[in-house]
């Protein structure tokens, strides 16, 4: 019989609005870890769109989950709400602002085996994503962006000006997916940008870092001290990667989560 109850409960997984008291996924204790997948400001879930078939061919169950993009605190419960119904371990694996993302989501977080960092801010506690951009030069995201759109409160939606969205965020995919992927985008609050971080998740769990030398948006150099600060297991440098490094190398990236997947 048709169950309205059952249909929406499917729904909500299937687009990641996963309470934490959901049924569990992977409730079998000896199956590979989940992979979970955040999604940075300006892009959206079908980032992970190279990534994501390559993980389940492996034979990962993988999550790619909606970001709100509104606040990292409240992101981070979000994603952690997702993590904490699952049974098993799990491997998180942010883009951009998803780093700071995992960073506070993974906090106490008992099943979270490792943290993958693509092309990603991986913040200590008290840093913002905006004191990080601009602690080494290269970046170019602030003269990329729209005018604000103002959402009251003195909060603002910031979007990158479609004119300027391949140059400084995807320079190495087609220029039809780069189009696409301008359209597509996604706001994040200039509130989130400036908000601090919680404690540092990679402290005590184990990371992985891969990003390109030609990101516009986070400067390499941040990204090779944020990985020497966290002691990354492995860091990954794609020689002319763009920031959407999970777009244009996407076996590269899914072989890095593999490996922080399978790691002692």
């Amino acid at each position: 019989m048709f169950n309205l109850k059952n249909l929406i409960k499917a729904a909500a997984v299937g687009l990641g609005l996963i309470a934490a008291h959901a049924p569990a996924f992977a409730a079998d204790k000896d199956a590979k870890p989940t992979i979970v997948l955040v999604h940075g400001a300006f892009a959206a879930s079908d980032s992970w769109d190279g990534v994501a078939p390559i993980l389940q061919d492996e034979g990962y169950q993988v999550i790619s989950v909606a970001n709100p993009l509104r606040s990292v605190s409240g992101d981070a419960a979000y994603t952690r709400s997702l993590v904490d119904s699952i049974a098993g371990d799990v491997v998180l694996v942010g883009h951009s602002y998803g780093g700071p993302v995992i960073t506070n989501a993974a906090k106490g977080a008992t099943n979270v085996k490792s943290l993958v960092y693509v092309a990603s801010f991986a913040p200590e506690k008290g840093e913002t994503i905006a004191e990080l951009a601009a602690k080494f030069p290269g970046s170019t995201l602030g003269e990329a962006l729209a005018a604000p759109v103002p959402l009251g409160n003195e909060v603002n939606d910031l979007y990158i000006d479609p004119a300027k969205f391949a140059a400084l965020f995807a320079a190495d995919v087609t220029a039809d997916k780069a189009r696409l992927m301008a359209i597509a985008q996604r706001p994040v609050t200039d509130y989130a940008l400036n908000e601090p971080s919680g404690d540092a998740a990679w402290k005590n769990i184990p990371s992985f870092h891969i990003f390109g030398t030609a990101d516009k948006a986070i400067p390499p150099a941040a990204m090779e001290f944020m990985a020497e600060r966290a002691n990354s297991k492995k860091t990954v440098v794609i020689d002319g990667a763009s920031h959407v490094v999970m777009v244009s190398n996407p076996k590269a990236v899914a072989d890095l989560i593999v490996e922080a997947a399978t790691a002692n």
